[in-house]
């Protein structure tokens, strides 16, 4: 699909409903996909990752997921039709392929997280089969045994959809290299979706996420996790602007990366 310019990568510039058709599509197809969800945090980890900044370029899909980048992207002069976050696009998505009987693998999270995530899917999806759900062990992606474990365990499944939710760039770098090999047609960097999901973290309202204070309501729940990430880390943001364009020339200036998904 086509991409546009924003910053130093290239996204889709979709609706949710939108998203979702084109991954319904691709399920109903059965093309293999990977979907990469983009906010202020990973854009500022690719400018100095440039295998990061490779894998959002040549994802299927490349969601942009966060106000902020709406705004930036506005005073580009190239708008973007709607935020779309990992963690909204998985529930939108397992909606529609509950109506088709799709299955769902969850993969990520700590202790139980992942199996009570399935619990819910079930609970609040009927049509949506689990096919799986796996808690990895820490360091598993620097693992080649235990990536060939979970690898196997998810191909023994057979999931149509896998949320990958281990946090940037470790779920990227993951998906990346690894969703050809499970044998799931539609792979998604879910994020924080798996807590979200098992109740064990909770969403910012409605009306916060519009305001574009998601991130601070969060930073509430873990202010010690979180606070160099939006306090210190994230505002490289800023330079960034300047530095690729947030005029009417930015598609000139800006960007980086693949201009096209497959």
């Amino acid at each position: 699909m086509k991409k546009q310019a924003l910053l130093n990568t290239y996204v889709n510039n979709l609706t949710m409903q939108e998203a979702v058709r084109e991954l319904m599509d691709r399920l109903r197809e059965r093309r293999v996909s990977y979907v990469v969800p983009v906010n202020v945090d990973v854009l500022v980890k690719m400018e100095t990752d440039s295998y990061l900044k490779e894998i959002a370029g040549r994802a299927d899909l490349t969601l942009v997921d966060g106000t902020p980048l709406l705004w930036i992207a506005g005073l580009s002069g190239k708008p973007v039709k709607q935020r779309i976050s990992g963690s909204d696009l998985a529930p939108a998505l397992m909606e529609e392929a509950a109506k088709h009987g799709y299955s769902v693998y969850i993969l990520g999270g700590m202790g139980d997280v992942p199996e009570k995530a399935a619990a819910m899917v079930k609970k609040t999806w009927k049509g949506i089969r689990i096919a799986g759900f796996c808690a990895p062990p820490s360091g598993f992606e620097r693992d080649e045994g235990e990536l060939e474990r979970i690898n196997e365990r998810i191909r023994a499944a057979e999931p149509d959809i896998l949320l990958a939710c281990f946090g940037c760039p470790k779920q990227e770098k993951w998906v990346y290299e690894n969703y050809r090999r499970t044998s799931a047609i539609v792979t998604i960097c879910a994020g924080a979706t798996v807590d979200f999901l098992a109740g064990t973290a909770r969403r910012a309202p409605r009306w916060v996420s519009r305001m574009g204070f998601e991130w601070f309501y969060r930073f509430l729940q873990e202010p010690r996790r979180l606070f160099r990430r939006y306090f210190v880390d994230d505002l490289k943001i800023v330079p960034m602007i300047w530095k690729y364009g947030a005029g009417p020339k930015a598609g000139k200036k800006g960007g980086g990366g693949i201009c096209r998904g497959r």
